[in-house]
């Protein structure tokens, strides 16, 4: 899940475009990414407790008050100066901080999205006051990549792109009521579903050849 460090100004990395935003005003955006971030899985990842994500958000928060008050003005300066009026501005960075919190919602990447928050919120207990800015550019990248869908927790990771690749190779009797029981395929009467594998080539395959 790791990446390179960013400024904030790339596609996608703090939610949503900030047009003519200064280098601090980037680096208060990746903050408040971070937060959201850490904020999500505290809520989201109390199903595994072994993370301490809510633990370690609390913590951060304690920690890092002075730097994360001074990103919030940073954050809402930018956004009643970009704007005509203050209540205009507040409404855009209301607004902006509801992508961002959405941004890190997620339910297909759920698992590997709580395990890297958790090794994020872990490193952050680590770093100095007034440097924690710093520390969500070098870390963004990696929560980003963690939001990529790998599956229900009740699927193993990549099932959906295995499926996708070598989709099941349904009976002609697939929609034989006959072959069902409360949803339920009846192998012994219908015979089984195959799914195919690298080495079995899909209709249209054997068609091109």
């Amino acid at each position: 899940m790791s990446g390179p460090r960013v400024t904030g100004a790339e596609p996608g990395i703090v939610g949503q475009d900030l047009p003519g935003a200064t280098p601090a005003e980037y680096r208060a955006a990746l903050l408040w990414n971070l937060r959201a971030a850490l904020n999500v899985a505290a809520l989201q990842c109390q199903f595994e407790p072994t993370l301490l994500t809510l633990g370690n958000y609390n913590a951060m928060l304690r920690n890092h008050t002075d730097e994360l008050k001074d990103d919030f003005d940073d954050l809402m300066k930018y956004f009643r100066r970009v704007n005509k009026t203050a209540k205009e501005g507040q409404t855009a960075f209301d607004q902006f901080g509801t992508r961002v919190y959405s941004g890190f919602s997620t339910v297909a990447a759920q698992r590997i999205f709580c395990q890297t928050a958790g090794r994020v919120g872990r490193d952050a207990l680590y770093v100095k006051r007034g440097e924690l800015g710093e520390f969500a550019a070098t870390r963004m990248q990696e929560l980003r990549n963690s939001l990529r869908p790998w599956g229900e927790q009740q699927f193993r990771a990549g099932g959906y792109a295995y499926l996708a690749a070598y989709p099941p190779a349904f009976p002609a009797n697939f929609a034989d009521k006959k072959c069902w029981r409360r949803d339920v395929w009846q192998e012994r009467r219908c015979g089984p579903i195959y799914y195919r594998t690298a080495a079995t080539p899909s209709a249209a395959a054997v068609a091109n050849r």
